[in-house]
């Protein structure tokens, strides 16, 4: 099954040097979720070959403008090019009136419906489900109340033996990949063990959007395979970090290291770095296997 994630923005604060603000999509069995949502997101979407009307979930980490002022732009667009079917929002309760003021005073009347799920702060939460994922807040140290997202797979069923598949009557592959037994007419059993095999096993991705390094959230976080984390300054402006509520490149190493996570992707970059590799060098003095969340990647989760 799928499950990638493409980065359409990385930058922090304002677009720059071809960094554009906060935004990701993530790809789990070709169903796609929008993870914030900042300036420039439909273009680049766009720029990416990433079809915006296959978008039907959105889930906005705080209301700092980096990381939502693209919404209204996307959901208009959508609009325009004849959407029907609902999209849903999570994020703070706020946003809805945002989104209200901006679409009364345009007098625009949306052909589709937006249902909105307001999301709280202060606790880890479970805000999504359907047969693919589980999605649950993480609770940020952040200026304004702000949340992350873990991402966490369902298990799936067991796979069916393509080499045995012709040696089992159709009728039986449902309950052989739950892992039943089959009993045979003639009294025979299909054995699920002997024609199956485990599925992968399933995997997490958790973002962590903007933030203080605070040991507050890393259970959330703990053991996730995939790890993104802010990491808006080098480690020689952390004053400047903690002012502003942020993190730097080598906090979001020790963050990857302590959680036990497998991946860790660093993004939220500030303006003032033209070129992002002392970044990375930074991440990775303390957890090696670490990237850059640049934009038109995609990483396999």
């Amino acid at each position: 099954m799928k499950f990638e994630v493409t980065i359409l923005g990385s930058s922090s604060a304002t677009p720059v040097f071809n960094r554009n603000p906060s935004a990701q999509l993530l790809n789990c069995n070709e169903k796609y979720y929008l993870i914030d949502c900042g300036e420039g997101t439909q273009q680049q979407l766009t720029k990416f070959n990433l079809k915006a009307a296959r978008i039907d979930y959105i889930f906005i980490s705080h209301l700092h403008g980096d990381h939502y002022f693209g919404l209204i732009g996307l959901l208009s667009s959508l609009h325009l090019n004849g959407r029907i079917k609902p999209m849903q929002i999570f994020g703070p309760k706020p946003l809805l009136e945002i989104l209200e003021i901006q679409f009364k005073y345009s007098d625009t009347v949306l052909r589709y419906p937006i249902e909105f799920f307001p999301i709280e702060a202060d606790q880890s939460t479970q805000i999504f489900e359907n047969s693919d994922l589980i999605v649950k807040t993480i609770v940020l140290n952040h200026r304004i109340p702000t949340t992350g997202f873990i991402f966490q797979q369902k298990k799936r069923q067991r796979k069916l033996i393509k080499e045995k598949a012709d040696e089992v009557p159709m009728a039986y592959y449902t309950a052989l990949k739950k892992g039943v037994d089959v009993e045979l007419p003639n009294g025979d059993v299909l054995r699920s063990a002997d024609y199956t095999i485990e599925a992968d096993a399933p995997r997490s991705y958790a973002y962590c959007s903007d933030t203080l390094f605070d040991e507050r959230y890393f259970s959330t976080i703990n053991g996730c395979d995939t790890l993104y984390h802010e990491a808006t300054f080098m480690h020689d402006l952390l004053d400047r970090a903690n002012e502003t509520h942020h993190t730097t490149a080598l906090q979001a190493g020790e963050v990857a290291k302590i959680v036990g996570a497998k991946k860790l992707l660093i993004g939220h970059f500030s303006s003032r770095y033209k070129t992002l590799q002392m970044l990375l060098e930074e991440a990775q003095s303390v957890f090696e296997n670490t990237d850059l969340a640049v934009e038109g990647r995609t990483f396999s989760l």
